[in-house]
């Protein structure tokens, strides 16, 4: 008897062809079959399933993809804001779903895909691959084990390079309308990394951010990188020839669609901020100092614990101009040893693949019969509207300059009589 599941890929981009798809394959081919891929280009699909190596049939439309096939489970990996339509109809189809973060980008979006998975029984997974990686898994049974105490505050920087960091606003990611801006759709895996590390929901944010270098701030723009007046003078020049998997991918098959893999990153329409920072304060009263950046000569974050006992440190390099050891270095350092290290140097060893190994780790607890999560990995719906909605509430603080109550946002979602240990502190000193 075949036990494999029967899934199908909707979105063929980068992201899919190659995690949800090629790799996905590659690894994992005694426990899923693809039986169906669904994109709007039906050019880039062709690309894609040759790309992957299957023969799996190539829909335009997803219901007809799913009255036809019938798939087990749907992994979406389309635009943002396209998210909640395909989750929404797969699972009423009767699949499971897993999507890339993030879930969604509004709150209605969100409601419409809890109220199905609610309704329909059937499961959402979020793609959140970095809460597998190796060195968030040990950070995660540090905290665990009460190492420091407990967890008071948390200093959390990203740092996106001129590479990475650019590539979004050449995209479709950079208008607020399809990716609910970085705070959205990059943030939701520090958002979510952090509801995860503390074990508890974020109750408000307060936020700035503004565009420092893209968009309007840019010395000059041009119809796309390819067709560029100043490719040789512009720093954010991308040769989509020079990569024969995007070439592949994007270029003739925008001709179907209009969307340019290479769009200039100095485009006046765009619409989200390159440079953010929120204060987030959580349930457990935990205080968060978040930023992220978009244009480093680095890539990477650092991490900071602060608790009642001690301190954990994380400074995790990605990308940079100088050698780093193939290893991350977690400072675990004591405020009262009694007889322990004051401080102790935690090695964790980078493993092959994507996020560090964090990629096999998110896909093997996914589809192995018998995999364990001791650590609570594995994110579900409620997950992924968290770590939105901290987002949400980041974009509309910086936009309004107040400060934004998620439980404002969605009420539903905090209404388990929960009661931050802020206002238990007032009402026992009131008492007193």
């Amino acid at each position: 008897m075949d036990n494999k599941r029967r899934f199908a890929l909707v979105g063929t981009g980068n992201r899919g062809t190659t995690m949800w798809g090629r790799d996905l394959l590659a690894g994992w081919r005694g426990l899923v079959d693809l039986v169906a891929i669904a994109d709007t280009n039906a050019l880039r699909a062709e690309r894609a399933r040759t790309m992957i190596a299957t023969n799996a049939p190539v829909y335009g439309n997803v219901d007809a993809m799913l009255a036809e096939t019938r798939p087990d489970l749907v992994i979406v990996c389309t635009p943002d804001d396209t998210h909640d339509d395909i989750v929404v109809r797969a699972l009423e189809s009767g699949a499971d779903v897993i999507t890339e973060k993030p879930m969604s980008t509004t709150v209605e979006k969100i409601r419409r895909i809890l109220d199905a998975e609610k309704r329909t029984g059937r499961r959402v997974d979020v793609s959140f691959n970095y809460r597998f990686a190796p060195t968030a898994a040990r950070i995660k049974e540090l905290l665990n084990a009460g190492e420091i105490g407990r967890v008071t505050s948390v200093d959390f920087h990203w740092y996106l390079d001129t590479r990475h960091g650019a590539d979004y606003f050449r995209r479709w990611h950079a208008y607020a309308e399809h990716s609910g801006s970085l705070f959205v759709h990059k943030a939701t895996h520090h958002f979510d990394l952090l509801n995860w590390y503390l074990d508890s929901d974020p109750e408000a944010v307060s936020a700035f951010a503004d565009l420092q270098m893209y968009g309007r701030r840019g010395p000059f723009r041009g119809p796309r990188c390819k067709l560029c007046p100043h490719k040789s003078e512009c720093d954010f020049y991308l040769d989509l020839e020079a990569d024969p998997f995007l070439d592949s991918l994007y270029e003739e098959p925008s001709e179907i669609d209009s969307y340019f893999r290479d769009g200039c990153v100095f485009r006046e329409d765009i619409d989200i901020p390159d440079t953010m920072v929120a204060n987030i304060r959580y349930r457990n009263d935990v205080h968060v100092s978040y930023s992220l950046n978009t244009f480093q000569p680095i890539e990477g974050h650092h991490i900071a614990f602060n608790g009642t006992k001690g301190r954990i440190e994380l400074r995790q390099y990605e990308d940079q101009p100088w050698e780093t050891p193939p290893e991350d270095e977690i400072l675990l350092v004591r405020n009262f040893p009694k007889g322990k290290p004051a401080m102790e140097r935690i090695t964790v060893p980078h493993f092959p693949g994507g996020h560090y190994g964090g990629d096999d780790r998110l896909r093997n607890t996914l589809f192995e019969p018998d995999a364990k999560d001791p650590l609570g990995q594995r994110a579900g719906a409620r997950a992924g509207a968290m770590s939105v909605l901290c987002g949400i509430a980041a974009l509309q603080s910086s936009r309004t300059g107040k400060i934004v109550r998620l439980a404002d946002l969605m009420p539903e979602l905090f209404t388990d009589g929960a009661q931050p240990m802020r206002e238990r502190l007032k009402e026992t000193c009131s008492r007193r």
